[in-house]
């Protein structure tokens, strides 16, 4: 069965959550405290993590880098009383997958949580993408130009994988923000462009070294640019 691990120190919450997505079939481990949480992960590894910020010895965004940094490929869903549009920016550029806000409904976490497990088991089914000489590994988040690589956050790696699905063609902001933010309430357009620009600063030393860049299409949106494919025609 399915395991999921839920973080939080509301006990009425954790004890509501655990019943729940007992009952939707999945197996449940609970931890209340930062600590707990992150042993109970190494040792089970679980699929999923439902996560909140505020915890009585760490903070939740703590906890997502800590997994991410050490190799956790499972979505990891935010679900906090914190509900400011930096603090869902900060959740998932520390890696996390989606962003719910208390109070919430159960059956919307439910179907959120199915939506990245089975977002990741096609992403398991096919784990490399190219484009051109760049290539992508899905699971380990890491872009590849020959010898150089970049290491990318989950969200980064969704927005390059977008990207080199439609090379040198431009995608609008808009199909980009519906594709990887619509379901994600209060974030705005600017999203995209914050995003474009962290991965810019990632994919440097590719671009550098000659590979692929992203442009901005003035009125349009983004393309990612194999310029390598002419510099060896």
């Amino acid at each position: 069965m399915t395991r999921i691990l839920v973080v939080e120190d509301d006990p009425d919450i954790r004890s509501m959550l655990e019943r729940g997505l007992t009952a939707e079939g999945f197996t449940v481990s609970a931890a209340e405290r930062a600590s707990e949480a992150l042993a109970d992960a190494r040792e089970t590894t679980p699929a999923a993590v439902v996560l909140d910020i505020m915890l009585p010895d760490s903070s939740g965004y703590d906890i997502c880098r800590s997994l991410r940094s050490e190799g956790f490929a499972g979505p990891i869903l935010f679900l906090s009383a914190k509900d400011e549009v930096s603090d869902r920016v900060q959740g998932l550029s520390d890696g996390a997958d989606d962003y719910i806000v208390k109070p919430f409904d159960f059956a919307e976490l439910v179907a959120r949580l199915r939506t990245q497990l089975l977002r990741r088991k096609g992403l398991a089914e096919r784990t490399t993408i190219t484009a051109g000489r760049l290539s992508l590994d899905l699971v380990m988040r890491q872009a590849r130009f020959g010898a150089v690589t970049a290491r990318l956050t989950q969200r980064e790696t969704e927005l390059l994988s977008l990207l080199m699905h439609s090379p040198n063609r431009p995608l609008l902001r808009g199909e980009i923000f519906d594709e990887l933010w619509a379901s994600h309430g209060g974030l705005s357009l600017n999203v995209v462009d914050v995003y474009v620009g962290y991965l810019r600063i990632k994919l440097g030393d590719i671009a550098r070294a000659g590979g692929p860049i992203i442009v901005t299409v003035r009125g349009r949106g983004f393309m990612l640019d194999l310029r390598e494919a002419s510099s060896d025609s």
